[in-house]
């Protein structure tokens, strides 16, 4: 073989590698891109706008507006309740809000907002990030055609705003009650009229009349909604959120259609987020509660009767889910990571604060 030969052979070889080589790579969208973002909430509504608003704030900045967030409120695009559907469809490219809204497309979706008798904030970031929940939200989202992250989280709710005091289980036969996902199931069986209504419409119902009661997130965000104007009994420990996470969701095609680097920016900017928006509400709740009881709201405690019962009903709703194989795994999976959280958090922090409370008074 001559060198003209074996040259022009190397050339193509070399060509057909390097075309090999091209069109094995990933294809990643190029240049600066704008992402439609959609929210469950309306503007104003405190610390679950700010959540929205903060993720979509990093994710632009960290990217040097490679990645532009545009932040579409409840009502903007599409309805507060539409934005699953919205991400889903294309019609938008990703979603901020709380992901038992949407129990109705997979039960599983409740857990990671926060269940009945189910974790406390730090507990569902424990399981989420190293006992296997992260996971398990991508697996409930390949089926949606979504990639969700944790993007925030309200610390404990409060169990709620009553016309009137809540003295047994019987005194929910009938009432008008807003509370979502699978605690509003729970308390359905207990006889209540339970409601889902987006954030916005909240005060306007109770204040109608339409709704006897309602939760909403705690003492700040609900002084900021004005509650407190229209009714004075106030519970301030529930059964149904004791830490509820708010979720980040990209329409699966837009995700995987980012650079490895972009696709890592939405990761840590809704950890942060989750972090940010946490220490938000616990900041501000407790001066709230003081506020509010000045201006003559009065606390109270659910008896024990009531406890048992909500037991009782979110046992059942469990119950009732578990033919679903997905549900149960992911049941099973929250459950296990909370027992092995608790046994620790209880005999340490849980020991301290009793004891610092009882020394310092």
């Amino acid at each position: 073989m001559d060198r003209r030969s074996f040259l022009t052979k190397a050339s193509i070889g070399g060509a057909t590698a390097a075309a090999a080589s091209t069109l094995a790579a990933p294809l990643y969208a190029q240049g600066n891109r704008t992402l439609t973002l959609v929210t469950t909430w309306t503007r104003g509504l405190a610390g679950v706008h700010d959540s929205a608003q903060r993720v979509a704030d990093t994710i632009t900045a960290m990217s040097d507006g490679a990645l532009t967030v545009d932040l579409k409120a409840a009502g903007e695009l599409v309805g507060a309740f539409d934005v699953f559907d919205a991400v889903t469809s294309g019609q938008a490219d990703m979603y901020h809000g709380a992901d038992y809204y949407f129990v109705g497309q997979h039960p599983a979706y409740a857990f990671f907002t926060a269940v009945p008798f189910g974790m406390t904030a730090q507990e569902i970031v424990n399981w989420y990030h190293h006992d296997g929940g992260m996971e398990l939200h991508d697996e409930l989202g390949q089926i949606f055609g979504l990639k969700s992250f944790l993007a925030g989280n309200t610390g404990a709710q409060a169990g709620g705003w009553f016309r009137r005091e809540i003295a047994g289980p019987e005194d929910f036969n009938g009432l008008k009650f807003r509370m979502p996902g699978l605690g509003g199931l729970a308390l359905g069986k207990l006889g209540a009229s339970v409601q889902n209504l987006p954030g916005g419409e909240v005060y306007q119902a109770l204040s109608s009349g339409a709704l006897d009661g309602t939760e909403w997130i705690g003492p700040w965000a609900d002084e900021k909604a004005g509650f407190q104007e229209i009714t004075k009994i106030y519970y301030t420990a529930g059964f149904h959120e004791p830490g509820a996470a708010l979720s980040l969701a990209t329409n699966r095609d837009v995700f995987d259609s980012l650079s490895p680097s972009h696709q890592k920016i939405i990761e840590i900017a809704s950890g942060d987020c989750h972090q940010w928006n946490l220490s938000q509400f616990l900041s501000q709740n407790g001066a709230a509660l003081q506020r509010l009881q000045a201006a003559g709201v009065q606390v109270r405690e659910f008896p024990e009767t009531v406890w048992n019962s909500f037991g009782a009903a979110s046992a059942e709703v469990h119950a009732e889910n578990m033919g679903d194989d997905l549900y149960k795994k992911v049941y099973d999976s929250a459950m296990a990571s909370m027992r092995s959280s608790s046994a620790w958090l209880t005999r340490s922090e849980g020991v301290y604060r009793t004891q610092r409370d009882r020394v310092l008074g």
